[in-house]
């Protein structure tokens, strides 16, 4: 029997009279869909709950943040791992939870573990996975705000039932708060090291005139054994007022990674060009000084040659007025980087980007999720339309004239609402990209989601929910 709280509901389409409900009085998920696929279908979405307080089982569920997905136990099904704060409020106290949902060839059907809780897992804010001791099993890294890193060896096989082995390596022991952590093969030996970012304190930022202290962003090369805590060794990267991210990638398409990196106080993005030898050098990402007023922190980032020049852009949801750009790469790093507008969904502030292609013409799409900035278990009865709230969104890309502004489609807009990141995945095997994420600041309605991507002759409601109860789903702001 399906839970009454979690199935999906159909929703029928209500006929009002001609005046009865203004255009900027409807809610976002009760708007009819206007995107199309490349095949001339209406695209509309549903939701689908993973894991949260019912589903899981785990009333204190809450504070979802980072998600990552791959083969756990090989058996030929994605599983999703997890990861969420347990928080209402910033307090301090050291807990959280590392989730795994495993997968199977029914997207609608979880079996849900917790892989490590408490202390271990204490304001639990991302996660990475890859096959960090050679034996052809994914691990999995966990980055926490209360304090360190902690590393889980995968058993093998019997990866749902057996315990997993795991350290908390001396040298990233009560650090402050790390806030980004990556598995990444740094020197091409076959093997990753992790690159992780710590920001300082868990509320590092909400006063800018306390933060004082530089905190770094560094590499931590694993020995052969990474449960071998005492041999993690660390490599500096750089340091500076809340660094919020440290994400490798292959910025100069030279066939290594490098490390793009952001300061949320100085407001300052970066990225370190792998030399070779575990060597870096780093460059400013700056923009052009038209672009002078527009504020650039790294931290919700995805990346893709936009403009088809072969060089790698960055797409960056900047910290103010809801703003999501790209950053043209210039042909060398001396030169300054071009900044375009994709687009904006002000008041709201988004927090998650994903590039994919939504509709099926050829060129990348840009899926985002913003953060609620109310009470996260209750409805304020004084949040209005025009603060910042919980909104998924997609923003179409305009083909040949990169250069052109994205058209915006709003699929989901409610009072409460954190979606911290998304992951583009066929889960339902029809050929089109649908989403999982996690969602925040909104429990009891905290925890894992997907969002089916609907394709219908006609235009339908743009979203249809999980859950009977939910956070007020809210219209536009009115400007």
């Amino acid at each position: 029997m399906i839970h009454p709280i979690v199935r999906n509901i159909v929703v029928a389409l209500v006929v009002v009279a001609p005046g009865a409900l203004l255009a900027d009085e409807l809610a976002v998920d009760d708007a009819l869909s206007a995107a199309t696929a490349s095949d001339g279908r209406y695209i509309s979405w549903r939701e689908h709950i993973i894991d949260d307080p019912v589903v899981g089982n785990e009333p204190d569920l809450s504070g979802s943040d980072g998600l990552e997905m791959a083969d756990l136990d090989r058996d030929g099904f994605e599983d999703i791992v997890s990861v969420h704060e347990a928080d209402i409020v910033y307090d301090g106290k050291p807990v959280g939870f590392v989730r795994i949902a495993w997968g199977s060839e029914d997207p609608g059907s979880w079996e849900l573990t917790t892989l490590a809780a408490g202390s271990d897992a204490a304001a639990a804010e991302d996660v990475s996975i890859a096959d960090a001791n050679g034996d052809g099993f994914p691990d999995i890294i966990v980055a926490t705000e209360l304090a360190h890193l902690i590393y889980f060896e995968n058993p093998g096989r019997d990866a749902r039932a057996a315990e997993w082995a795991r350290v908390i390596p001396p040298i990233t022991a009560d650090r402050g708060s790390f806030i980004r952590v990556f598995f990444a093969d740094f020197d091409d030996d076959g093997r990753p090291e992790v690159v992780a970012a710590n920001k300082g304190d868990q509320s590092a930022g909400e006063n800018e005139r306390e933060i004082r202290k530089p905190t770094s962003f560094s590499v931590f090369v694993l020995p052969k054994d990474p449960l071998d805590g005492m041999l993690w060794r660390e490599q500096v990267l750089g340091k500076g007022l809340v660094p919020i991210n440290s994400e490798p990638v292959d910025l100069d398409r030279d066939g290594d990674l490098d490390v793009v990196a952001g300061f949320r106080i100085e407001n300052r993005l970066l990225w370190f060009e792998n030399i070779g030898s575990m060597r870096f050098a780093e460059h400013r990402i700056a923009v052009r000084a038209t672009n002078a007023g527009i504020v650039l922190s790294g931290f919700n980032t995805d990346y893709a040659d936009i403009d088809g020049d072969g060089r790698l852009d960055i797409v960056e949801a900047t910290p103010r007025r809801g703003q999501l750009v790209w950053l043209k790469q210039p042909a060398s790093p001396e030169l300054d980087w071009t900044l375009y507008e994709i687009g904006t969904v002000d008041p709201d502030l988004i927090t998650s980007v994903r590039l994919a292609d939504i509709d099926d013409d050829g060129d990348l799409d840009a899926f985002t999720g913003t953060y609620s900035l109310g009470p996260r278990d209750r409805d304020g009865p004084d949040i209005s339309a025009n603060d910042p709230l919980g909104r998924i969104a997609w923003f179409e890309n305009p083909g040949s004239d990169r250069r052109a502004s994205w058209d915006r489609h709003d699929i989901s807009r409610r009072k409460r609402g954190m979606y911290d990141k998304w992951l583009a995945r066929d889960m339902d095997g029809d050929g089109d990209l649908d989403f999982v994420g996690t969602r925040g600041n909104s429990f009891p309605y905290d925890g894992v989601i997907w969002v089916e991507q609907v394709r219908t002759h006609d235009p339908v409601r743009v979203f249809t929910r999980a859950r009977e109860e939910d956070s007020e789903q809210m219209p536009l702001a009115k400007h």
